[in-house]
């Protein structure tokens, strides 16, 4: 198949090209097999032009998997609720804006979570752009236990807690193993349900 850009190679652009040309291999295949000599190929750039930003393949891997973060965060973050609205609501919207973004983008998602996506796990997952993903969950959950509504735990494990349960509905959803005639109707808002239930004080 051949892949495409949203805008062709300008002189000075040259990183935002190729990121821009992994991305829509990524997207289009769902997976990153691709080589940098045919990311320059597909770009019209110099076989070598890739190097001058990244230094290998991991490196590329990398940085696209922390713009995936960068935009986590933004859904994440989007339409957020007054804080004189519910902590359930709150709670809910949350959970299902990351289950769009995961499944919007799941050839994106499982780079993100990739050993691939690096030379070490730390490069990627310690990065403070990868950590602020989490920044919209914690806050919510630190309100929560401002308000008294939910449990005053040490909010990082919560946080965990939901990230893990998030990050399995999401790799089913996406690997077309949530279904329904297993979990039931409604499986997600159900197992939303359940975790605020167990934080709820």
């Amino acid at each position: 198949m051949q892949h495409t850009i949203d805008r062709p190679y300008h002189h000075g652009d040259l990183r935002r090209t190729i990121l821009d040309t992994a991305m829509a291999m990524l997207h289009e295949d769902r997976g990153w097999q691709f080589t940098l000599r045919e990311i320059a190929r597909r770009a019209g750039v110099s076989h070598a032009a890739p190097y001058k930003h990244f230094a290998d393949k991991a490196s590329l891997l990398a940085e696209m998997a922390l713009i995936g973060f960068d935009r986590l965060r933004e859904a994440l973050s989007q339409d957020k609720p007054d804080a004189s609205g519910s902590l359930r609501d709150a709670f809910f919207g949350m959970g299902r804006a990351y289950m769009r973004f995961a499944t919007a983008n799941p050839g994106l998602y499982r780079l993100m979570f990739s050993a691939d996506a690096g030379r070490q796990p730390a490069d990627v997952h310690l990065d403070e752009r990868a950590l602020a993903a989490c920044e919209p969950l914690i806050a919510l959950l630190m309100r929560g236990q401002a308000e008294g509504t939910l449990r005053p735990r040490d909010v990082r494990g919560q946080m965990a807690a939901c990230w893990g349960q998030m990050h399995g509905l999401a790799l089913l959803t996406i690997d077309g193993l949530l279904l329904p005639e297993k979990v039931g109707a409604d499986a997600l808002d159900n197992a939303l349900m359940t975790l605020m239930e167990g934080l709820e004080a």
